[in-house]
């Protein structure tokens, strides 16, 4: 599926879900903090969000990141990486695999992340509840939540409540690559 799919595909998801809660351009604006003209640009599928200004609409409409990705999820569903487009961020240094998408009865997502060299990627704080968790593949990662630090090699995990600013940071001389859990409240 190319980028422009995915887009057109986030309008019609933040449109119908919009109109399911009876929600005008205007309050949705005010619960999210995206302007109603960058909405309207994102429902008709004319705009390119980053990954932030969508976290700012899932925190503020308290839905998943990948219901505005989603459609209708077969039985078995067998998932190759080189296949799925990335959510891109950080020009290309950062790249977020919508790998497993939420669904209502599961509250949880999967995204593998891949980061260069170098590149660092805060991230916005999430809505109250939701929980990462983060299993290192490769590379080494420098995570700051507030103002505490972690590091964390290949093979290490580390989980965290995310409704709080944090930043993630590849301090490998190689590309990281991790997978990452998101898990909301019910």
């Amino acid at each position: 599926m190319d980028q422009e799919q995915i887009h057109k595909k986030i309008g019609k998801n933040l449109q119908n879900i919009r109109k399911a809660r009876s929600l005008s351009l205007d309050q949705v604006a005010e619960l999210t903090g995206v302007s109603k003209a960058m909405l309207g640009q994102i429902e008709r599928g004319d705009s390119n969000p980053t990954i932030s200004i969508l976290w700012k609409i899932v925190n503020g409409l308290h839905i998943s990141f990948t219901s505005l990705i989603e459609d209708n999820v077969p039985k078995v569903t067998h998932i190759h990486l080189d296949e799925i487009e990335p959510f891109l961020e950080e020009d290309g240094q950062y790249r977020a695999f919508p790998i497993v998408p939420f669904e209502q009865k599961k509250q949880f997502e999967i995204y593998t992340v891949e980061i260069e060299v170098g590149c660092t990627h805060a991230s916005e704080a999430h809505y109250d509840g939701v929980e990462e968790y983060i299993l290192m593949i490769s590379g080494a990662l420098r995570l700051r939540i507030q103002d505490e630090t972690y590091e964390l090699k290949a093979g290490d995990a580390i989980h965290f409540s995310a409704d709080q600013p944090h930043v993630y940071e590849n301090i490998a001389d190689e590309k990281t690559m991790y997978n990452t859990i998101i898990c909301y409240p019910l």
